[in-house]
């Protein structure tokens, strides 16, 4: 079936199967156009979120401020912060004293000092003696500790990305 029309000032003639032709290549070229967008989202949510020692800092404020709602003890995980607090510190090119790192457990001495312990045995954490003073010791995150930390605060960082 053909039709006539006028389009401006300009006739047309149109052909029911060539329109219906246009109507499919026209349907198809907007879910390829879909899938794309959809395939680039996903790129997107996928894409490494940029992660720095601001933002481990910022966590790490974050957990603490948790204390002046609940119990600290409630929560108490040395090993998560040591890693987080060694994780900000390598990648701001700092050492850390095996008392800094006490610190930044923030539970009893005593209890960090095993937990220092036990995650070096593990391999997560590697000692260095102080070419200043030998009496200190550092301590840093292997470099598979350090790919684990980085690869979850990517993903936590990931998440609450604006879009």
């Amino acid at each position: 079936e053909i039709s006539a029309c006028l389009v401006g000032s300009e006739m047309c003639i149109r052909d029911s199967a060539t329109s219906q032709q246009i109507n499919a290549l026209s349907e198809q070229a907007r879910r390829i156009a879909d899938a794309l967008a959809e395939l680039a989202a996903r790129a997107d949510a996928e894409a490494p979120a940029p992660i720095d020692a601001a933002l481990v800092r910022r966590l790490i404020r974050l957990r603490r401020d948790r204390d002046r709602h609940f119990p600290a003890e409630l929560f108490a995980d040395p090993a998560w912060d040591m890693l987080l607090d060694l994780a900000a510190a390598r990648m701001e090119r700092v050492d850390v004293p095996v008392s800094s790192l006490c610190v930044a457990a923030a539970v009893p001495t005593t209890t960090a000092l095993r937990w220092v312990r036990s995650l070096s045995e593990a391999g997560l954490f590697v000692r260095r003696t102080d070419r200043i003073d030998a009496r200190r010791t550092f301590i840093g995150l292997s470099d598979q500790a350090f790919d684990g930390v980085a690869g979850w605060l990517r993903r936590f960082a990931g998440a609450f990305q604006s879009r």
